[in-house]
């Protein structure tokens, strides 16, 4: 046990921050490190439960009190390589997962979790800052070779555990960079690019091969793959946004989430973008429809550019500020939430429902329509009803639906291979991760539908044991479903 009386003495704190009057003004990283007692202290926090819930709350199973009990007692190197036991990427998970493990800390029954999650990253990064994650490359070969079609964290995930088992991996990525959503999805100031990039050159060292611009079913034949690989792993995400259908959607100045945030993106890589395609919040009145994750990336992403104002919309109510009886521990948390991007500013409206959209008169948004609505339960099913008298309308020249994702793209590679589709659309598997076609396989967003990047690195890890196990009769690969 870390310490036991830790959790009585040291409170939770949480990483510190850069002020929001400079970080509006760059895409610099919001989040900075913590100072060395504060971050062991926090360790000490752990209580080493008899029955470690959090072990449950992490898809990964990540052996959570063990590293917390290393950094308390100064022992990095160590808290490092338990860490990266069950985690081929905890600087990716410490900056961008939500954090379910801590949700489900038994300390949280009563009080404020353990910062499991910052914890997390500080290791990793004070691994990275003493050269103890370098290159390791495998001593032999198996001979046998995968294709694996997309680039985001489950598919990095399965070449790397794949890679270290001696296999030949090649990973083919439609964009011109690597890392799919992590690259042109994530903010800047969420998780800066020099991070992928930064573990990216170390598998690429070790012998992961990668091509980019290589669309899998447009430019590049999905059957090609599957003739000159020894098995094919989709792992493409869940790309097609969930669209709103109302009257005025094809005004010029409504964008989906991904299209704004991809050219935010470029941009930030340097990019060269024709200015008469951009899409810009300077100096306008912006609306977000959507709540989640995404939307909370526009609204960092809005406030950077200098917006005029900002709203963000929410279909469903305003959660409470502490757990409801039928939300009980161990189970996540639907409480209300501040992100940093909130921090920042703008404004935060539940319970409403978009109409329409009218024209400006020039052939873009100029006004919004919407309603309040009340959500309940009939027959079983949720059920949105509007507030009688409370329609309102607001001025907006800027419109971003990030509304979330219905799932993979059905055209080009899937409809090419022609494997099997769930009820909901997604790529159906078996135990194995194996498609309905022999030698395909699936994993992350692609067969799960939109999820956290802490699954797509569990399903990475499984789908890779799946594979091994199909090539050579058996695997010894760790993973946790």
């Amino acid at each position: 046990m870390s310490k036991p009386k830790g959790f009585l003495e040291n409170e939770r704190k949480n990483a510190p921050t850069r002020s929001i009057d400079k970080r509006i003004k760059d895409w610099t990283e919001v989040y900075l490190p913590y100072r060395d007692d504060d971050i062991r202290a926090q360790g000490a926090r752990c209580m080493n439960c008899g029955i470690p819930f959090c072990h449950d709350g992490c898809p990964l199973g990540n052996l959570i009190p063990d590293w917390n009990d290393f950094v308390y007692r100064d022992k990095w190197k160590a808290a490092s390589e338990r860490l990266h036991k069950t985690n081929n990427f905890p600087e990716w998970t410490g900056r961008l997962c939500p954090a379910p493990c801590e949700g489900s800390c038994v300390l949280a029954i009563d009080r404020q979790a353990v910062t499991i999650k910052s914890i997390e990253l500080s290791i990793v990064e004070r691994a990275f800052e003493n050269g103890w994650i370098t290159a390791e490359i495998p001593q032999s070969r198996t001979g046998k070779t995968i294709a694996i079609v997309g680039s985001g964290p489950a598919g990095l995930t399965a070449a790397d555990q794949l890679n270290h088992a001696g296999h030949t991996v090649t990973i083919f990525e439609k964009s011109d960079r690597l890392g799919g959503l992590l690259r042109y999805g994530i903010p800047e100031f969420k998780m800066e690019k020099k991070f992928l990039s930064r573990r990216l050159e170390i598998m690429g060292k070790e012998g992961v091969r990668f091509k980019t611009e290589a669309n899998v079913g447009v430019n590049i034949p999905a059957k090609q793959l599957e003739a000159e690989f020894d098995a094919v792993l989709l792992a493409g995400g869940a790309g097609h946004p969930r669209d709103l259908k109302v009257p005025g959607r094809e005004l010029d100045g409504i964008h989906f989430a991904m299209e704004y945030l991809t050219q935010q993106n470029r941009l930030c890589e340097g990019d060269l973008l024709p200015t008469e395609n951009l899409i810009s919040a300077k100096d306008k009145h912006v609306v977000i429809i959507g709540g989640g994750d995404t939307g909370a990336d526009c609204l960092g992403t809005v406030h950077r550019q200098g917006a005029k104002s900002v709203a963000q919309f929410e279909l469903l109510s305003r959660p409470p500020e502490n757990r409801p009886d039928d939300n009980p521990w161990p189970t996540w948390p639907n409480i209300f939430r501040v992100s940093a991007a909130h921090e920042e500013g703008g404004t935060r409206i539940f319970q409403v429902s978009t109409d329409r959209f009218s024209d400006s008169g020039n052939g873009r948004v100029g006004k919004l329509h919407a309603t309040k609505v009340r959500l309940g339960t009939r027959n079983g099913q949720t059920k949105v009803d509007p507030i009688p008298n409370s329609e309102f309308d607001m001025d907006v020249d800027l419109v971003l639906l990030a509304m979330g994702f219905i799932g993979p793209d059905r055209h080009g590679v899937l409809s090419e291979l022609g494997v099997k589709l769930t009820e909901r659309g997604n790529v159906w598997r078996d135990d194995n991760w194996m498609t309905s076609v022999p030698s395909i396989f699936t994993a992350g967003d692609m067969q799960r539908g939109q999820s956290l990047i802490v699954w797509a690195i569990a399903e990475g890890r499984s789908a890779a044991r799946g594979i091994d196990a199909f090539l050579m009769g058996s695997s010894e690969l760790p993973a946790p479903v």
